[in-house]
């Protein structure tokens, strides 16, 4: 949900000009701020409500909405979070970075994440209290991420937490559960192992991107390239009929049910389909880097590695049966290959 250690942005955007990098007090014109939250890679947190939601069985509704919010609210605090807390670091790295060069001021970067985190939970409350008990827990591990353990062994995997819970957010709003820990449990069982393969992908993204400002050797790039065909592997593989109790009861997408053989035999193509789309998103990249892991090609490795976040949530959204979700999500990849020729994801 933040970004990862070595993900220091080489580049200032061009939503602004030269003219716009004025101190202006420390809050900063609206193109320092997208280069700070990054705003291309915002487009890869829908998907993890979404894809949340059709794990569940459940067609969006007015919790997925919500835990959209929510999951945006709280994306975009741990990248505010994240530089100021790595502001020492960047003025030496990347001394044009915001914080750095002073056009934006570290106390406005963390009343940004302090505000964007109260507005997270907020949304997440209002969707019910299985949904905040997620943001809540997502919250903690945005925060510890980028205040004590990215720079340890404990980074990467809690990177991974983040987009697993993220999905989980999505999966526990959307749901009809109870607030009992039973209940819960039982509800979110189904968006498990969606979960796990996004915290398996993104675990893989931040470990390359460690060494993405200085360059490194070709072990990450080859151990996530190999994640990478692991995950698609998996996602070519037939969804079970039984696997999603609630997806077998009437609900509003009937994209999103399982009731029917027919539907699981579209999954299982469409899921292989786009598996492929997932596995060329970010399989040249990786095997450059592995090739030559300069930090040039570590960085291009790790943007297309953010990006290809979109067609994996497509996959399980697909999988899930809920094709129409799965064909809005590959609409915002274009939108996010674009917006990083200005503002970079990384």
């Amino acid at each position: 949900m933040t970004r990862a250690a070595g993900e220091r942005g080489n580049h200032r955007g061009a939503w602004g000009n030269q003219g716009d990098y004025g101190h202006r007090g420390g809050w900063g014109s609206r193109g320092d701020w997208a280069e700070l939250l990054r705003i291309s890679a915002l487009f890869t947190v829908p998907g993890d409500a979404l894809a949340g939601a059709a794990a569940v069985g459940r067609g969006p509704n007015r919790g997925t909405a919500l835990a959209v919010c929510a999951s945006l609210c709280l994306y975009e605090a741990g990248m505010a979070l994240n530089d100021w807390a790595d502001r020492d670091i960047d003025a030496v790295e990347r001394p044009g970075r915001p914080l750095p060069s002073g056009r934006i001021a570290p106390g406005a970067a963390l009343a940004a994440a302090t505000g964007l985190t109260a507005a997270g939970l907020a949304c997440a409350a209002a969707a019910g209290r299985p949904a905040l008990a997620t943001a809540t827990a997502l919250t903690g591990t945005v925060w510890a991420y980028d205040l004590g353990l990215k720079n340890t062994l404990a980074g990467p995997p809690t990177m991974a937490a983040t987009r697993a819970l993220d999905l989980l957010l999505g999966a526990a709003a959307t749901a009809p559960v109870t607030p009992r820990p039973a209940g819960v449990r039982s509800a979110l069982r189904p968006a498990l192992r969606p979960a796990v393969l996004l915290g398996a992908h993104t675990l893989a993204v931040t470990a390359v991107s460690r060494r993405e400002a200085v360059g490194g050797s070709s072990a990450a790039p080859l151990a996530a390239l190999a994640v990478g065909t692991a995950i698609a592997w998996t996602a070519t593989r037939r969804p079970s009929r039984s696997a999603n109790p609630a997806a077998r009861r009437p609900a509003p997408d009937v994209g999103a049910t399982h009731r029917t053989r027919p539907v699981s035999r579209v999954a299982a193509v469409a899921g292989a389909v786009l598996a492929g789309g997932y596995a060329a998103t970010i399989a040249r990249p990786l095997a450059h880097a592995a090739l030559n892991p300069s930090a040039y090609l570590l960085q291009r490795a790790v943007g297309s590695g953010i990006r290809a976040v979109i067609p994996l949530q497509a996959v399980l959204a697909s999988r899930a049966g809920a094709h129409r979700t799965a064909a809005g999500l590959l609409a915002l990849m274009p939108v996010a290959r674009r917006l990083s020729r200005k503002v970079s994801a990384t």
